[in-house]
């Protein structure tokens, strides 16, 4: 018999990549999208409290992190390989997308029939009403500037199909943000909640932009009192 809390490993086959992953638990799924610079790894602690509550949680590393090849410069790439992820799943699947695994989801849920088999979506810490000279200044904050800057480029481009893309979003979407050193302020959420007026906005208390490093537990309780009733 399979235990559901051992991890088991997932793969899909793209036609440019290869991405690999892992899933645990039995119950309703959350696909969980890492942010850029991540692997799928910083999930667990996540997953942890997720499954302990009755959920499955399924994670890759996304294309060009970890052991998940494919080109990695433009987000249409990542956008569709989340198609690929959802269509691997039993329709009212939630997704969970931090910064980039955010904007790739926001990206993806363009399509009506990707929106039809999802329950909703979860924003960490990320929204796409992105500002790119700030954006600009906070990778370079972070000794990030230089890495990944054509996909960076690539992403700042569409900020205003993301927004409409947001704003013709008919799912319920919750926005968990940190309180200290987080790359939103006050304007984003107002700007978001502008798009998506029925936005639930829940912030993290000690945690920065990767609150699933900083604070996976209360991310994870966040997330299980909000979504639970979009099921």
């Amino acid at each position: 018999m399979i235990d559901p809390t051992e991890p088991r490993a997932r793969r899909i086959t793209r036609p440019d990549a290869i991405l690999r992953g892992e899933e645990v638990g039995a119950g309703p799924a959350f696909l969980l999208l890492h942010a850029g610079g991540e692997r799928r790894r910083v999930w667990r602690p996540v997953s942890e409290v997720l499954v302990d509550a009755g959920y499955r949680c399924v994670a890759f590393d996304q294309r060009g992190h970890g052991e998940s090849d494919g080109d990695a410069r433009a987000l249409s790439s990542y956008a569709d390989d989340v198609t690929a992820m959802l269509s691997a799943e039993p329709p009212r699947c939630v997704v969970v997308g931090a910064s980039l695994g955010g904007l790739a989801a926001v990206a993806a849920l363009t399509d009506p029939a990707v929106r039809a088999r999802v329950a909703g979506l979860v924003l960490v810490d990320v929204v796409p009403c992105l500002e790119p000279s700030r954006v600009r200044r906070f990778l370079a904050a972070g000794g990030l500037q230089g890495a990944h800057t054509e996909l960076v480029e690539n992403i700042l481009g569409q900020v205003p199909r993301l927004r409409q893309a947001t704003a013709e979003l008919d799912l319920p979407v919750l926005l968990v943000h940190g309180d200290n050193g987080s790359s939103l302020t006050g304007e984003d959420i107002d700007q978001l909640l502008s798009l998506a007026p029925h936005t639930t906005v829940r912030p993290v208390h000690g945690a920065g932009h990767l609150i699933a490093r900083h604070q996976p537990v209360a991310l994870a309780r966040e997330i299980v009192a909000v979504t639970t009733a979009w099921r």
